[in-house]
């Protein structure tokens, strides 16, 4: 029963202080994708934003063309 609370002698929690280490890249970013260089913004990080849209472009495809075919073979009478 008596003693102090959990997060000192007040009360209060005892947080450590935030990491000094980290790097503001916000404006790095905010430069690279407000530059106007007639790329759609999600394409504006480089190579592997591209290589990331165009693959999930093909899974899309691929899922499409894959939902289409099995509804055609869905609708099409078995054969005994």
């Amino acid at each position: 029963m008596g003693g102090p609370p959990p997060g000192g002698c007040c009360g209060r929690w005892v947080l450590p202080p935030p990491p000094r280490h980290l790097h503001n890249r916000v404006p790095e970013h905010q430069k690279l994708f407000q530059e106007d260089n007639g790329l759609p913004v999600h394409l504006k990080g480089g190579a592997m934003d591209s290589a990331l849209y165009h693959l999930t472009t093909l899974i899309c495809t691929v899922g499409t063309c894959y939902s289409l075919w099995s509804l055609a073979q869905a609708s099409r009478p078995k054969k005994n």
